[in-house]
């Protein structure tokens, strides 16, 4: 029986599990695949930068001797490099049993993808939407399979998200709503890819977050704030952070506990859901809108050109 504070102990054996974990050559996505790699998965390290993608499968054998660890190309700024990645591994792996939507950026200027889009929405969530949904069909062929996609407790921040307006062209940019708005996007998406499932398949639909983690992409994105922010962060940075190892236990625990039930969401414990062990935790009353979801999902089907199998 798992213990009432749940911890990477409580992992079940993955033996002869396939997980798929984007952007897991650095911090939380990077533990996230060494637990895994440890109980036995076969997992890809799906990384923009195959050189560093290929330095963390190193440091991961190195780890966890005899893991069985490879890595894939996936820039989730090109759709284009969505479809070839989702096509390499539809041919090497008929059968997916966790895509962990880990990858993400935060806090960035106004720029866009390679495609046209606002940056961190076409980055952190039009790119998962494309990826899932050229994947499912691989997913929903094993069953116990699971999509995990990666939000934020800063999720709850910048307001409803304007789905006439994704990229910002009629209103000045605010990066941190930008992300926010990319992060609920990550929730509603879950969250309708479960509706979507729960009549017969195999596979669910859950969601997590780390809380505060202190990872080289956090303190990235605290660096482009205005300098009294960063001031002020450093003095609660040791009251809100928690390490990657402990940041992962979320995502660990949505993709591996067997008590675990599509469309939940998990976070940490703790004071703000910024550190502790992962729990179930509420997401925003924005995240629950069905008819909203409904919308995102039609729009981000026409942006991506990408239809699901449910």
């Amino acid at each position: 029986m798992a213990r009432s504070r749940w911890t990477a102990d409580d992992v079940p054996g993955q033996q002869g599990r396939v997980a798929v974990i984007t952007g897991a050559n650095t911090g939380v996505g990077f533990e996230t695949a060494r637990v895994l790699a440890a109980r036995g998965a076969s997992v890809v390290l799906a990384v923009r930068d195959v050189e560093k993608g290929k330095t963390a499968a190193t440091r991961l054998t190195t780890d966890v001797p005899g893991a069985d660890v490879t890595v894939l190309r996936l820039d989730l700024t090109s759709l284009a490099s969505v479809r070839a990645a989702a096509e390499q591994l539809r041919d090497s792996h008929p059968g997916i049993d966790l895509l962990i939507n880990n990858a993400g950026v935060m806090y960035t200027p106004q720029l866009a993808t390679d495609d046209g889009f606002e940056l961190q929405f076409g980055t952190n969530h039009l790119g998962h939407f494309a990826l899932t949904g050229l994947l499912l069909d691989a997913m929903l062929r094993v069953p116990g399979s699971r999509v995990v996609t990666v939000s934020s407790a800063g999720h709850k921040q910048g307001g409803p998200i304007d789905l006439a307006d994704l990229n910002w062209a009629g209103r000045p940019y605010r990066r941190v709503d930008a992300y926010a708005h990319s992060k609920l996007a990550n929730l509603m998406f879950t969250y309708e890819l479960q509706r979507r499932l729960s009549v017969r398949a195999p596979t669910i639909a859950v969601a997590a977050h780390p809380g505060g983690s202190d990872t080289g992409g956090s303190r990235k994105s605290v660096s482009r704030q205005p300098v009294l922010f960063r001031a002020a962060f450093s003095l609660v940075r040791p009251l809100l952070l928690q390490s990657a190892e402990m940041g992962a236990l979320p995502t660990l625990r949505a993709a591996t506990d067997p008590a675990v039930q599509g469309g939940q969401y998990y976070g940490p414990e703790g004071f703000m859901e910024s550190k502790g062990h992962p729990k179930v935790v509420k997401s925003s009353a924005a995240s629950y809108d069905v008819a909203g979801q409904r919308r995102l999902w039609a729009i981000s089907e026409e942006l991506t050109g990408v239809s699901f199998p449910v």
